[in-house]
């Protein structure tokens, strides 16, 4: 089951390289004419990184696309960004990422003086549009690449979710919310449901606490 990670000593090494992973990827997008800005689905400016069991840390990153030539060409925009992780994990001496349905994903690392404690950078792309509501690039696999689709898939109720994530965290509600989101990621795992990952996980427990308390 999914817990909260909290050996500080780690984080304070693996975040930063996690972070540094991130940004290159997004300069080496931007320098392709894309303008985007990543960001942390918990991992950092929320102190929410995950582990399922024993098993290896999970920081997630989602690319926002800001402005691209071509927004009905999704494939060639994931396409893109495969291009540039890959580019910058070779620069770190790792392979190349795995491209799942709604994200990129590294091979498992570890640090050579800490080989027992594996961790993994996932980057979703993601765009929101000029309501506030946030869609995520899917890769709808067929088992045929030629049959495979891309669309920006709407994340439900997720219109306003920063003036929601604010108004929690000033009247002292954040804890409630850290609590909820480790509760939705387990329920998915118990169900065997890999199609909500922790950006929608996120907005559901915003969403759900927000709803409880905001009276």
């Amino acid at each position: 089951m999914y817990h909260y990670f909290v050996d500080k000593k780690f984080l304070d090494r693996a975040r930063p390289f996690a972070v540094s992973l991130a940004e290159r990827v997004q300069n080496l997008v931007r320098e392709k004419g894309m303008s985007c800005q990543f960001f942390g689905v918990g991992s950092n400016p929320r102190n929410m990184v995950t582990q399922n069991e024993d098993g290896p840390i999970d920081f997630d990153f989602n690319l926002n696309i800001l402005s691209c030539e071509d927004w009905d060409n999704a494939g060639s925009i994931k396409e893109t960004v495969r291009k540039c992780f890959n580019k910058a994990m070779r620069e770190q001496g790792l392979s190349d990422v795995q491209d799942s349905t709604s994200s990129l994903t590294t091979e498992l690392i570890h640090f050579k003086d800490d080989p027992y404690t594996e961790f993994s950078v996932d980057i979703a792309i993601v765009t929101k549009d000029s309501d506030g509501c946030w869609y995520r690039l899917i890769h709808q696999k067929t088992g045929h690449v030629s049959k495979d689709a891309y669309i920006w898939n709407k994340v439900r109720d997720s219109e306003g979710l920063e003036k929601r994530e604010s108004w929690l965290k000033k009247n002292g509600h954040w804890q409630e919310v850290r609590d909820r989101y480790t509760k939705i990621k387990n329920r998915y795992l118990t169900r065997n449901d890999y199609n909500h990952p922790s950006f929608v996980c996120y907005i559901e427990a915003v969403n759900e606490i927000f709803q409880k308390r905001h009276k």
